[in-house]
C-alpha cells in the first residue's frame, strides 16, 4: 500500500473511532470552545510569585525552563522578545501588542500541529496544500478502494467525513482557489481559533449532536452527547444539572430546542479576554511615566515579572520568523 493510502487508512480508522466515541460518551463532555484556554484565571496567591504572569508571556513549557539561564542572559532575551512584540517598531509597546503576542503565544501548539503534519499532505512540496493534495493523502485508499470499505462501518465514515472536510476546506480558503497557505491550513485543522470559521464549528456541532436531523438540538440529544445510559440507572446529579442548564441558560428563546444561535451561544461565548486581561495587568505594573505604553527600558526593569529569575528556552523561537509563532 503507498504511504498516502497508509495514512488516509489510518485517519479513517482515527475518524471511526472518534465518531464511536462521540456516539456513546460515558463521560462528560465539554463542548465551549475557548480559544485561550490554556491561559486560565489568575489564582489569587500568584501575586508575588509572578507565575501566571511567566505562563503567560512566554507559554507553560517554556516557563517550566527559566532556570537554565543566568539573570543577564534571560534579560537579553527578554530584550530581542520585546523587539518582536513591538510590531511596528516605534520602541513602544502597546497593550494590543502585548495581547496580540499572548494569544500567539498561547496558540503556539497549534502551528507546531501544522508544521509536523505539513510534509504529508504537501506532496508537491509548492509550500501550499491543495483540496487534491489533502483528499488523496485522507481518502486516497478509500476512494480508490471502495470495495473494501462496502461492508464496514468505515464506508459510512469516509462517506460522512469526505463531503464534511470538503465544505470546511473550502470556508477556510479565504481567496478560493482550492489551494491552502500554512495560515488558511490552520483555519482548516483548527477552526476554533478563526474568527472566520466560527460558522463551521456552529454547523458542525449541530451536525454532530442533531441525531434526528430536523436542524435542531432537543433536550435529549444534548444530554445524550455527554452521557449515555449504558445500565438503564438513575441518571448521576451533574446530568441533572445540566438538565437544568439547558433549560436555564442554552434554550434562550424557551422553545425546547437550540437553534444555530442558541448554539453559537453556549459553545462560542463572548466571556472574559484572559489575554486582554494580562496585557492591561502588565502594562500598568511596568508603566512608569503612566503613558499606557511601555518602552523597552521599562520592561527590562521589570524584568522579573515578564521572566523572572529563570531562564527561557526562546533560543529556538528566536531563529524563527515573526510569523511563525
Amino acid at each position: 500500500m503507498a504511504r498516502g493510502g497508509r495514512l488516509g487508512l489510518a485517519l479513517g480508522l482515527l475518524l471511526a473511532l472518534a465518531l464511536t466515541l462521540r456516539a456513546k460518551p460515558t463521560v462528560r463532555k465539554e463542548r465551549v470552545v475557548r480559544p485561550d484556554s490554556e491561559l486560565g484565571e489568575r489564582p489569587p496567591e500568584d501575586n508575588q510569585s509572578f507565575q501566571y504572569d511567566h505562563e503567560a508571556f512566554l507559554g507553560k513549557e517554556d516557563s517550566k525552563t527559566f532556570d537554565q539561564l543566568s539573570p543577564d542572559e534571560s534579560k537579553e532575551r527578554l530584550g530581542k522578545i520585546v523587539d518582536r512584540i513591538d510590531s511596528d517598531g516605534d520602541g513602544l509597546v502597546t497593550t494590543e501588542e502585548l495581547k496580540v503576542w499572548i494569544k500567539r503565544v498561547q496558540k503556539r501548539y497549534i502551528y507546531d500541529n501544522v508544521a509536523k503534519v505539513w510534509k504529508d499532505y504537501d506532496r508537491d512540496k509548492d509550500e501550499r496544500i491543495s483540496w487534491e493534495e489533502y483528499k488523496q493523502a485522507t481518502y486516497g485508499y478509500y476512494l480508490g478502494n471502495p470495495a473494501e470499505f462496502q461492508d464496514s462501518s468505515d464506508h459510512h465514515t469516509f462517506k460522512k467525513m469526505l463531503p464534511r472536510d470538503e465544505r470546511r476546506f473550502k470556508a477556510s480558503d479565504l481567496d478560493g482557489d482550492l489551494t491552502a497557505t500554512r495560515e488558511e491550513f490552520t483555519a482548516f485543522l483548527h477552526p476554533e481559533e478563526f474568527e472566520h470559521m466560527k460558522e463551521i464549528v456552529v454547523l458542525e456541532t449541530l451536525e454532530d449532536i442533531d441525531k434526528n436531523g430536523d436542524g435542531f438540538v432537543d433536550q435529549d440529544e444534548y444530554i445524550a452527547d455527554m452521557f449515555s445510559h449504558e445500565d438503564n440507572g438513575p441518571e448521576p446529579d451533574w446530568v441533572l444539572s445540566e438538565r437544568e442548564q439547558f433549560n436555564d441558560f442554552r434554550d434562550l428563546n424557551k422553545d425546547g430546542k437550540l437553534d444555530k444561535d442558541e448554539i453559537r451561544h453556549w459553545i462560542l461565548p463572548q466571556d472574559y479576554d484572559h489575554a486582554q486581561a494580562e496585557a492591561r495587568h502588565l502594562v500598568y505594573e511596568s508603566d512608569k511615566n503612566k503613558d499606557e505604553m511601555l518602552t523597552k527600558e521599562e520592561i527590562l526593569d521589570n524584568w522579573n515579572m515578564f521572566v523572572g529569575s529563570q531562564a527561557t528556552n526562546y533560543g529556538e523561537d528566536l531563529t524563527k520568523n515573526h510569523d511563525e509563532l
